[in-house]
């Protein structure tokens, strides 16, 4: 059932609403990822609330004049023009106020919502809106979803994504950078607008899809998902483009099987999801990686300090240091040395004089900044640089006895 749904052969809707998600949620992954950089997220969060009383108006003036409340390119006006009114309050209070800027979203965040559910409150009282299921932009909704819907999600998607990719290397480099945009003549007061701009034009679209409370899940999780597999700007954005289009035709895939589950938060979750496997498996940042280094680096502090007591004739007491020293065939199971192990713990012993004398010495400085008790000295010095610093220890001692 669930494979027919990815296939896109559970019928008409189905499919519209899968083709719809898709472009949203590679949209959202894209142009997410330069709030993200730009350390902007509550942006999209003051955003998406303000949306709230451009949809409710946008009904009450179509039924006012006679038209179908429920217009859904009358409703993303009518939310685009509240959005962009927000996130002008939102510069202006940064620029013209002493507010800061999370104190400025906060402010605009709640008023503008609250005024939207006096609004929906308003709009339930009236006769043509007690049907008017506004409340679905809260968390979205795509049942009923016609042809002409679909056309105005997936085309707002695919343009929104077209001007991200037009604009990615400025926008790119004032969310690394901006003191080196500014000096490189890039006009980074423009380009955060555009950002901003751009986050609006997917919040505006998702609404009918996602909802406006959830919307920023769809343009935060995806690109911090990316950063942990790459370090690379264009690499973060093409991996949350790909996690949002992926999340996106799955959730809405699961939602048609399952039409009792509202399809915004689904693909929300199916989201997370792939945000956790990140989270854990990625091979650089992941926490199983952050623990496999760890590990690594236990490891070849014990070793090297196993050595140390061996070459300075010392009882090793702790178990996992004998124990590595054994499986390593340094060591025999009473702690006494083999003559491998002899061996390397007199380089062992060798190596920390040959560090002291280096740190000692002002002309060796360069090299000394890398000492951290673990490097081997040969990655640090070249071999005729060894042998003066051996000319000046003497010659080389054994394991004491």
């Amino acid at each position: 059932m669930l494979w027919d749904a990815l296939s896109l052969q559970l019928g008409y809707n189905a499919t519209l609403v899968t083709i719809g998600a898709c472009f949203l949620g590679v949209a959202a992954g894209v142009t997410g990822t330069f709030l993200f950089l730009r350390k902007r997220a509550l942006v999209s969060d003051a955003i998406s609330h303000a949306t709230l009383p451009g949809v409710g108006l946008a009904f009450m003036i179509m039924v006012y004049f006679g038209g179908d409340g429920r217009n859904l390119p009358g409703l993303l006006l009518g939310s685009a023009i509240s959005a962009g009114l927000g996130l002008l309050c939102v510069s202006w209070l940064t620029r013209r106020t002493r507010l800061a800027e999370d104190a400025a979203i906060g402010s605009v965040l709640s008023v503008f919502f609250g005024f939207g559910i006096v609004l929906l409150t308003i709009i339930q009282t009236m006769s043509s809106g007690r049907a008017a299921g506004l409340e679905s932009f809260l968390l979205g909704s795509t049942a009923g979803m016609l042809w002409n819907d679909a056309m105005v999600i997936a085309g707002g998607g695919a343009a929104t994504l077209v001007l991200v990719l037009l604009l990615r290397r400025p926008m790119g480099l004032v969310a690394f950078d901006p003191e080196f945009a500014a000096a490189s003549g890039v006009d980074v007061a423009r380009i955060d607008l555009a950002i901003m701009g751009l986050a609006m034009a997917v919040t505006v679209v998702g609404l009918k899809i996602v909802g406006l409370i959830l919307i920023v899940a769809m343009l935060i999780i995806p690109p911090v998902t990316a950063r942990f597999w790459t370090d690379r700007t264009d690499r973060v954005a093409l991996i949350s483009g790909l996690c949002g289009g992926v999340a996106a035709w799955v959730g809405a895939a699961i939602s048609a099987i399952a039409p009792a589950l509202p399809t915004g938060p689904i693909i929300v979750l199916v989201s997370f999801a792939m945000f956790a496997v990140s989270l854990f498996l990625a091979p650089n940042r992941g926490v199983l990686a952050a623990v496999l280094r760890h590990g690594r680096f236990q490891r070849r502090v014990h070793l090297r300090q196993g050595l140390l007591a061996l070459a300075q004739g010392q009882p090793i007491y702790e178990s996992y240091t004998l124990r590595l020293l054994r499986r390593a065939g340094l060591a025999l199971p009473d702690g006494v040395p083999t003559e491998a192990g002899k061996a390397r713990a007199a380089k062992a012993l060798r190596d920390e004089k040959r560090w002291e004398l280096i740190r000692a010495d002002q002309s060796f400085e360069s090299a000394a900044a890398l000492y951290d008790g673990l490097r081997e000295i040969e990655t640090v010095l070249t071999a005729d640089q060894i042998d003066e610093i051996d000319l000046r220890m003497g010659g080389p001692k054994g394991v004491v006895a």
